[in-house]
Formats: structure tokens, C-alpha cells, sequence
């Protein structure tokens, strides 16, 4: 057993023997949560002593884990309290999780991004419970009059061997809830799992596809209104005025005015980031009245003039300001403007040894430029939140992945104290980084106030596609300088984007070659954007695995032996101090991905290959790609993942995660993209905005998780980024020719 210091988890542990029914509660910060059904639980205890934020453990020894984190579909609700109930070593089916409500008081991160749920969460989930188990055996102990160390448990039953004597956790809970919390506890070793590393069903599965009420869009409240809004229809244009005289009269419709999402001079968190600060809102009885209602509205819209954007950092302790230009802008100067940059001197980030001087003598000197469009999230739920906001307190729920952010955001805007809101967070169907932005919550707040009337706020498909916090348009510009035998003596990155540049300075291939120099450039654009699923590096992995591969074949060898030539190089004799990758963990996933494919970069029985490998998000994730072309048309047949992402929680979960983000990845490098005339962006549903379909799918993806004892690393994201170069690897294997520019099918130009 290791032990751990609770000195952390003192302040956040609490313990009560006022439960009604015998007990104990242990309360704990870092949680997220399963909630199988409990009527499909028999037995359960007589009656539950409710308290926000707690693991419960009943008279009967059953277990309720209460979540903070926000659910949108990583499935954190069943692998987090898996990760308590191994600790607690409890039976998996004597477990209940419930969502808890937002609480700051008692916990911490109540937020879904970054993929670091799991990763933050460890230590404090072990650890909660690893300390309920100790108490539990230590008030066994007394009633048995033998020492501590001679007590074991298992499945939720403790056990005296000496004595053979055994007795649930319930029959002892309230005495341990007496107990002093221990200042250090024992913590299973690895090989002692028993819950975490086994695949565990999704616990909402069954409510999922039965078509239970769990999303923020299913909920409907007694005397409930509904409210849309219109905003302006191109970036860089702000409400002029509008006429609803007409709309007013026609039926069902309660309301018709205009709200400034945030009045001037509002402090905004980085999550109040808004294209259209002002709106008009249409507020009837039912969503088909309200659509109708919008569509005959007269309004009338002007251009705005420069104007500067500030917002408080993710820590609060400072400010970032944006600039946002007058103007309207179009996908052609965006590219124009793009390409022109990428060939001027841009920041320097990085510059190790000598580059300049190595082009200058290089006997062959490779370049490639990269391009990727804005992209809308494009979530299957819109954006929507039901408020019902009074005089003295204010009810929100909805789909959010920053909670505590939004809530102090309403608080400001509707002038309420901030005890005085109750946040409340349903499952989401999808985030992708989109609902880490809540002016949509801070609008249904604003709108439910000034109607003094509950409403539920939803944004229809073209609203969510057209209302921006996309992602960026990027740009990069590769070099590699060669020698007169064919061995890499120099390299350069120059990558850039609107409004933002993509260049990770510090990863792969820095560290692996001499002379490096990495140069970054942004222009500023009035279309605002966001994180998008593995911000930036959605973009900048799949240029820089498609270069490798072009320079790799310049210089007569396999593309594995290229890429584990550079990562032996960052392992034994590193350039640099600043790589913030391992070089062996990386060359770990293309070796593995290599044994699994049986890679040959030769083309057998038609079936062409790409390869690729990307780390971000503290996890490496490698692919082989296979595809087949049928009447001309490039067919992914099979995709291969090597995966290493520390310990692995839950397999069934992460395997998901896996498939997900490779068909998306697929899906948004081969199709997708937002383009722009006079502003406006021309893609504004399904019919223009191309998704890819189930048919285009892969056939077939196999997951391959490396086997180490690393902590959990996150999952979410890193898997998407990568499968984009290897797309672009196999696809220029199948069709002889290369592909710079996304999206890779649909050309890139601009529709009127």
C-alpha cells in the first residue's frame, strides 16, 4: 500500500452522524459522477441524509457519490466514481451517483474542458475513497476490540480473519462517522485494482437511448415561455433599429425588445467572449409561434468601428484585451492576407542553434504551406438554458460546461448576489469547447428578468451556426533543409491564423533537430472564435505529420523510421530545454501503432496507408490509416490507434473517446468548412455545412492502449488531432496527390 497526505482533503472533508437513517458523508472536491437509476437498485436504505457535494454511505452500505463536473458526453459519470468506489472497495452495483448541484464552496474545476477531469481528479477521488474504507474498518476495529491492522475489506464487507468475523459497511457506518478524519490513508497499490481498468457501461446509456428527459432542450417547466433571438446577419455590422409592430399582434407571441447580452463596461471572464453584444428577442408560447414570429420581424443593422475587448484571465488574477476591427471581411482577403504573412518574418518563439546558416548551405531545401478554414462546433443539442429569474433569486439550468464561471457572469448581469443563483447542469449533448462560452446563459437570465417570467432561451440550428466562438482559420508554412546526403540540418515553422496562431513552439520536432526555428503572426477579425475540440492543435498536428511525411520521402526513408530517428535523437541527446513532450512515451505509441497495422508502406491489395503521431493534452496518440479507392472515390477502410494515456480508468469509456475523435477528426479535415462573404457566413445549416456521414466513416477502428503505471492523462481531445495527417498521408498514397488545404474534398471557395 502507498500513502498519501490528507492534508488537502482535511479542508474539504466533512463528516456528520446526524443522518436519519445511520451513516456517514464524506464530502470531497474533486468528483464527477455515475447515476444508475435508483429504482432499478433494490434495497435501498430507508432514507438518504441529503448533502450537496458528499459520498453517502447508507445503513445498509450502499454508496451515493454526488457529482460537480459537468457530463458532455467524455463519460466522466461513470469512470470518476469508479475511480471512489476502487478505493472505497465497494461492489460496483452497490454504487448510486447523482449529478450535484453547482456548489464553489466545497468544490473546485466544476468545468468540462481541457480533457483534464480525469487527470485532476485522481489523486482527490482515490483519496476520498481511501479515507471513507479507513474510517470504516477503524470503527470495525473498535466494535471488535482488535487492532486496525488485522481488519481487511472487500466488496463492501470487513472483515476480522482471526476471529472470523465479517459485517457490511452499513453496520458500522455511523460509528465511523464519529471517528476523527486520518491524516494519511493507505492507498491501493496498481495491481490491487479491481474496479478501475475494467469496462463499465455507461451508467445514462439506457436514458440516453430510451429518449429520457437528461438534456438541457428536453426540460419544460409549468407557465415556461419560450425565447429566441435575431442578431445581426454578418460579423462586423450591430443592431441600427426594428420594427415589431406587425410581430406583436401575431399570435402566441408575448414580447418583442431588444437586450444587451452584457451592458458596457461589464466585467467579462474569458467565457463571456460575444460577437453580437446586442439583440432583439421574440418571447412567446411555443417555439413554432416564436420561429414564425422571427422570420416576419423587420430589422435593420449598421456596421460598428473598431473597438477594444477585455477580458479577466482563467486565473482572475489579470486581464487580456482583443481587438476587434470594423469591417466586413471575406474568405478570399482572409486567405490572401494569410499567405502574405506566411512569407514575411513573423515573432520568434523558439530559435535553436543556427538556421539561418543551415539553409544557407542546405543541398535541398523542402517547403510546404498548410491551411485549415473556421469551423463551426456544430453540437447536435443547440444552444439553449431555461431562467427563471425573480426579485429575489434566480433558477438556471441548462447544458454549460463552465458553471462557475456563468453563474458569477449572471449574478453581475441581473444584479443579484451571487448565493442568490442556482445554477443547475444537465447532461450535454456535445461541447467540443462551444459551451464553454455561456452568453446564452447569461441571455436567458436577462430575457426571464425583464419578461419577470420563466422561459427557456433555444437557438435554432442557423442561430448557433452563424453566431461565431468558431474555430480559428489557420495557416503554416514549413521548411526543411536537407544535406547533400539526404540528412535533416535544418528546420522552420512559420504558422499563423485568424485571429490566433496555431504554433506549439516547444513540441516535436523541436528538441529533435539542431537548427530550429519556429516564428508565429495573428490577424486581428472581427468573427469571434474559441476553443475548439484540441484548440490549436487540431489544426497544427496534421500540417506538421503531412510535412514529415514529404521530407521523409525526400530523404529516401519510411516514414516510422524518420519520426523514431528524430525521438530517439530527443531521448538521448535532446535540443533544448523547453520540449514539453517525452520523447520515449512518443516513440512508444508509433512503435506499438507499428506492430498492430504490421506496417508496410508499400500499397497491398489496393489498400493504401497513412501514419501519424501527435502528444497534446499530456497524452500521445499514434495512427495508421488504411484506405481503398472505389470509382474513384477514397474510402477509409480501417484505422489503427495506439493510445497512451497513463492508467486507463475505464476501457469501454476511453475506447469510445478513441472512435469518437478519429471520426471526427476524419470527418472535419475531409469536409467541413465556414467561409465568409461580406461577413457573412454562407454555411448556415446541413444542406452547405458539410459533415461527414455514417457511410464515410471508418469501417473499422482498433484501439491499442499502452500498458504503464503513468497517472491518467486526458482523452477527449488528443485523439483528434492526429488522424488528420494520416488521412492526408494515405490519401496521397491513394491518389498521388498531396493535400495542403482543408477541407480536403469539398474545395475551398467562397459561395454567393
Amino acid at each position: 500500500m502507498s500513502l498519501i497526505k490528507t492534508s488537502y482533503g482535511r479542508r474539504s472533508f466533512l463528516k456528520t452522524s446526524a443522518l436519519a437513517g445511520g451513516g456517514m458523508v464524506i464530502g470531497f472536491s474533486w468528483l464527477a459522477s455515475c447515476k444508475p437509476s435508483p429504482e432499478e437498485i433494490a434495497n435501498l436504505p430507508k432514507e438518504w441524509f441529503e448533502i450537496n457535494g458528499f459520498l453517502k454511505i447508507g445503513d445498509n452500505g450502499m454508496a451515493t457519490i454526488m457529482s460537480p463536473n459537468p457530463e458532455i458526453g467524455q463519460n466522466v459519470k461513470t469512470s470518476m466514481p469508479m475511480i471512489v468506489a476502487e478505493e472505497l472497495d465497494i461492489a460496483w452495483n452497490n454504487v448510486i451517483v447523482e449529478q450535484a448541484p453547482l456548489n464553489t464552496k466545497i468544490y473546485t474545476n466544476q468545468l468540462a474542458g481541457g480533457s483534464q477531469s480525469i487527470r485532476q481528479g485522481w489523486d482527490g477521488l482515490r483519496m476520498a475513497g481511501a479515507t471513507a474504507r479507513h474510517m470504516l474498518k477503524q470503527a470495525a476495529a473498535q466494535k471488535w476490540e482488535v487492532p486496525l491492522e488485522e481488519i481487511t475489506t472487500e466488496n463492501g464487507v470487513i472483515h476480522h480473519k482471526k476471529s472470523d468475523q465479517s459485517l457490511g459497511y452499513g453496520e458500522v457506518a455511523s460509528l465511523a462517522a464519529t471517528l476523527e478524519v486520518p491524516k494519511e490513508v493507505a492507498l491501493k497499490e496498481l495491481d490491487e485494482f479491481s474496479i478501475i481498468g475494467t469496462a463499465t457501461r455507461n451508467v445514462d446509456g439506457k436514458k440516453i437511448v430510451t429518449g429520457k428527459p437528461l438534456f438541457g432542450i428536453d426540460q419544460y417547466k409549468e407557465g415556461m415561455l419560450i425565447a429566441m433571438i435575431v442578431h445581426p446577419p454578418a460579423f462586423g455590422m450591430k443592431l441600427k433599429s426594428f420594427d415589431a409592430s406587425e410581430v406583436k399582434k401575431m399570435h402566441g407571441i408575448k414580447d418583442v425588445f431588444s437586450i444587451k447580452t452584457y451592458e458596457d463596461g461589464f466585467n467579462k471572464s474569458m467565457f463571456d467572449a460575444d460577437a453580437f453584444p446586442e439583440l432583439v428577442v421574440v418571447v412567446g408560447n411555443s417555439t413554432w409561434e416564436v420561429m414564425n414570429a422571427k422570420k416576419a420581424l423587420k430589422t435593420s443593422w449598421e456596421p460598428f468601428e473598431d473597438y477594444e475587448d477585455v477580458f479577466a484571465n482563467f486565473s482572475g488574477d489579470g486581464t487580456f484585451s482583443k481587438s476587434v476591427p470594423a469591417g466586413a471581411e471575406n474568405t478570399e482577403s482572409h486567405m490572401e492576407k494569410m499567405e502574405e504573412l506566411s512569407t514575411k518574418l513573423a515573432k520568434e518563439v523558439r530559435k535553436d542553434g543556427d538556421p539561418e546558416k543551415a539553409f544557407k548551405k542546405a543541398a535541398k531545401i523542402i517547403e510546404r504551406s498548410y491551411t485549415a478554414p473556421f469551423l463551426a462546433h456544430n453540437t447536435m443539442e443547440p444552444m439553449n438554458f431555461y431562467a427563471d429569474v425573480t426579485a429575489d433569486k434566480a433558477v438556471l439550468s441548462g447544458p454549460i460546461q463552465t458553471p462557475e464561471f456563468m453563474e458569477k457572469s449572471v449574478a453581475a448581469r441581473i444584479g443579484l448576489p451571487l448565493e442568490k443563483i442556482d445554477l443547475q447542469m444537465t447532461r450535454q449533448g456535445g461541447g467540443f469547447g462551444r459551451r464553454l462560452y455561456g452568453h446564452f446563459v447569461v441571455e436567458a437570465a436577462a430575457i426571464s428578468q425583464k419578461m419577470k417570467s420563466p422561459i427557456k432561451l433555444v437557438y435554432t440550428r442557423e442561430d448557433d451556426m452563424t453566431f461565431g466562438n468558431y474555430r480559428p482559420a489557420y495557416h503554416a508554412r514549413y521548411r526543411a533543409a536537407l544535406d547533400e546526403n539526404n540528412n535533416i540540418i535544418g528546420f522552420h515553422v512559420r504558422a499563423g491564423g485568424i485571429p490566433e496562431s496555431p504554433l506549439f513552439a516547444n513540441r516535436f520536432p523541436a528538441g529533435a533537430i539542431d537548427n530550429y526555428l519556429a516564428e508565429s503572426w495573428e490577424i486581428a477579425s472581427n468573427i469571434s472564435v474559441g476553443a475548439f475540440r484540441a484548440p490549436r492543435s487540431n489544426f497544427i498536428a496534421g500540417a506538421e505529420q503531412s510535412f514529415l511525411d514529404e521530407v521523409a520521402e525526400a530523404m529516401g526513408k519510411d516514414p516510422f523510421d524518420f519520426r523514431l530517428e528524430l525521438l530517439e535523437r530527443a531521448t538521448t541527446n535532446p535540443v533544448g530545454e523547453k520540449n514539453d513532450y517525452d520523447a520515449k512515451r512518443y516513440a512508444g505509441v508509433l512503435e506499438l501503432v507499428r506492430e498492430k497495422s504490421n506496417w508496410s508502406p508499400e500499397s497491398t491489395n489496393n489498400t493504401y496507408r497513412g501514419v501519424s503521431a501527435y502528444f497534446c493534452h499530456n497524452s500521445y496518440v499514434a495512427n495508421v490509416l488504411e484506405m481503398v479507392m472505389e470509382k474513384e472515390t477514397p474510402v477509409v477502410k480501417k484505422v489503427y490507434c495506439a493510445v497512451d494515456c497513463g492508467i486507463v480508468v475505464n476501457p469501454i469509456a476511453a475506447t469510445n473517446m478513441v472512435e469518437g475523435g478519429t471520426v471526427d477528426g476524419i470527418g472535419h479535415a475531409m469536409y467541413s468548412g465556414l467561409t465568409f462573404k461580406d461577413g457573412k457566413p454562407i454555411q448556415t445549416n446541413f444542406d452547405r455545412y458539410r459533415m461527414i456521414r455514417h457511410k464515410e466513416a471508418p469501417k473499422e477502428i482498433e484501439v491499442h492502449f499502452v500498458q504503464n503505471k503513468e497517472h491518467p492523462t486526458g482523452l477527449g481531445e488528443p485523439p483528434f488531432p492526429p488522424i488528420m495527417g494520416a488521412l492526408a498521408n494515405a490519401l496521397y498514397k491513394a491518389t498521388g496527390q498531396r493535400h495542403y488545404n482543408q477541407p480536403y474534398i469539398t474545395q475551398k471557395k467562397v459561395v454567393s
